[in-house]
């Protein structure tokens, strides 16, 4: 609850205007007027002379502030396919998975928002997994652009009051959603790895894991005072939820009006284009294998190997930072704290030591084997198959095989 102005003895001065970081208070027929935006920081009840100003302690009505916040939120981000196409983006169906867990253990409702796109498209988050869909099925949103999507998003978490709202850190993520967060006057943490509720706090806050400090710790980040709690969550660490058709006869797909106020924009998206370059053709986060490179690798003839391997198997050829600085592959490739974080079903590492950094980009991949001379290297304590030896003797004899295999 924000804080509460008594009529009787505000006099009008405006002190805690000028005082309020927030801008939460305004004058109104020469009384102070507290909006929706503020965050209870008390600093406005010193300010106040005339002691109109409270907080509300004491009454049983205001015992828990966010009494009327509830469900958590899924931001369900497109991708464009094509010049005209679209889809959603496989970060969604990740979020709905966490989310699914995270609105379990709050025994509240997961909801999606999806802006543009089709019906079919709202019908298949039911069916990943959420109870509600938030559906603007306006054209004009089906080309992202920052400010249509902060105005829209950020009216309906204020009209709704979600207690979580999660999105994909992806570049639409990372470009629209601080702005939501701006309007809401919240917190906002990025690059999460992790989401839990606290279960020993009363109000059950969300405890969200990042990286940090170039990856030497993991932050576990709260946000106790506002709400919604807001994240974005790194693609493939997080698991899908499970698919399940009869979702969609008991979920419900909610229409979102919109008019010209959510439509207005400052800049206007003339045309999608989709780049070409190589870092486009190198989609380590929708690959189901990548074989990856380190310092171990000695130069660039030895990414010759890996890219021959992962040939073979229909993989991506991925690296660690050390590889990258040595301008052995370029950062397209790169996995960890500061490139990519993925999620295959198969990653082998190849002459890679295992730094707590690329760890954080590939330790929830279904199954690791490490290659690696050094039987006390760090990757070892992850992989699921550990090989001690020569990476320069194992790989040519794996390709080898796998020729031999095949009778090529």
């Amino acid at each position: 609850m924000p804080v509460k102005v008594s009529k009787e003895k505000c006099t009008g001065c405006g002190f805690c205007v000028t005082t309020c970081p927030f801008d939460a208070i305004s004058i109104k027929e020469e009384k102070a007027d507290i909006s929706e935006y503020c965050q209870m920081c008390s600093a406005c009840l010193t300010a106040c002379e005339a002691g109109a100003l409270s907080t509300g302690e004491g009454e049983p009505s205001e015992k828990n502030p966010f009494a009327g916040y509830k469900d958590i939120w899924v931001f369900a981000e497109r991708k464009q396919t094509g010049p005209q196409s679209s889809e959603v983006a496989p970060v969604a169906y990740e979020l709905l998975g966490a989310g699914r867990r995270l609105a379990d253990a709050r025994g509240s409702e997961l909801c999606a928002v999806l802006f543009g796109g089709s019906d079919e498209e709202a019908r298949e988050l039911l069916k990943w997994g959420a109870d509600k869909v938030f559906h603007a099925a306006n054209p004009a949103f089906d080309a992202f652009n920052d400010e249509p999507y902060a105005r829209l998003l950020s009216s309906l978490a204020l009209k709704h009051k979600p207690e979580v709202i999660l999105a994909g850190a992806t570049a639409i993520g990372r470009s629209f959603f601080p702005r939501v967060a701006a309007r809401l006057r919240t917190g906002l943490t990025a690059d999460c790895t992790s989401l839990e509720i606290d279960a020993e706090s009363e109000q059950k806050n969300l405890i969200q894991t990042r990286p940090a400090y170039g990856g030497n710790i993991m932050a576990s980040i709260l946000a106790p005072r506002h709400r919604p709690q807001m994240a974005t969550v790194r693609p493939r660490v997080m698991k899908r939820a499970d698919y399940n058709p009869e979702r969609e006869k008991t979920g419900r797909i909610i229409p979102v009006e919109t008019d010209g106020e959510s439509l207005k924009s400052r800049t206007k998206v003339i045309e999608c284009v989709r780049s070409t370059d190589d870092a486009q053709k190198v989609n380590l986060h929708e690959a189901d294998i990548i074989v990856s490179g380190g310092r171990g690798l000695k130069g660039r003839e030895g990414f010759q190997m890996l890219h021959e391997l992962a040939g073979l198997i229909g993989g991506a050829v991925g690296s660690s930072r050390a590889a990258v600085d040595e301008g052995w592959i370029p950062y397209c490739h790169q996995v960890g704290q500061t490139g990519k974080t993925v999620c295959p079903k198969l990653y082998i590492a190849c002459g890679i030591s295992g730094a707590v950094q690329h760890l954080v980009g590939m330790q929830s991949s279904d199954t690791i084997i490490a290659i690696n001379k050094n039987p006390e290297a760090p990757i070892f304590n992850v992989a699921s198959l550990g090989v001690v030896g020569d990476i320069f003797e194992i790989i040519p004899l794996l390709v080898k095989k796998i020729k031999e295999r095949r009778g090529a």
